[in-house]
């Protein structure tokens, strides 16, 4: 016996594939990189694109989407809620300094503007 491996009909090696992992996969996302990069190519925000910006900004919008999530779900437990509404959201994103500096003048659907 050989040591290679049998060959179909058809000339493809019978040895099992290894099935391809995406982006998000290798990178441990939840956001589709692939995604991010349809963006940002039909935004055309620069002629050309790494092949990492994708990977990089899908990953900074994972952590800031997560980051307001934890902070809204612990603005719901200060006021005896069980959900997140866009009131919590903006409350959360107000009440953070990084956040409220980053979302400064950003306006959340539903929610009353702030009377001064």
């Amino acid at each position: 016996m050989s040591s290679h491996p049998r060959r179909r009909d058809d000339g493809r090696s019978s040895r099992r594939q290894r099935r391809t992992r995406s982006r998000s996969a290798l990178g441990e996302l939840t956001f589709s990189v692939g995604h991010v990069e349809r963006l940002l190519r039909e935004g055309h925000y620069a002629q050309r694109l790494s092949s990492s910006a994708p990977v990089f900004l899908a990953a900074i919008l994972e952590y800031l989407t997560a980051k307001v999530l934890e902070l809204a779900g612990m603005e719901a437990q200060k006021s005896g809620r069980r959900r997140i509404t866009p009131e919590l959201v903006d409350m959360a994103v107000h009440n953070n300094a990084l956040l409220s500096g980053f979302f400064g003048t950003t306006t959340i659907s539903q929610v009353a503007p702030a009377r001064e």
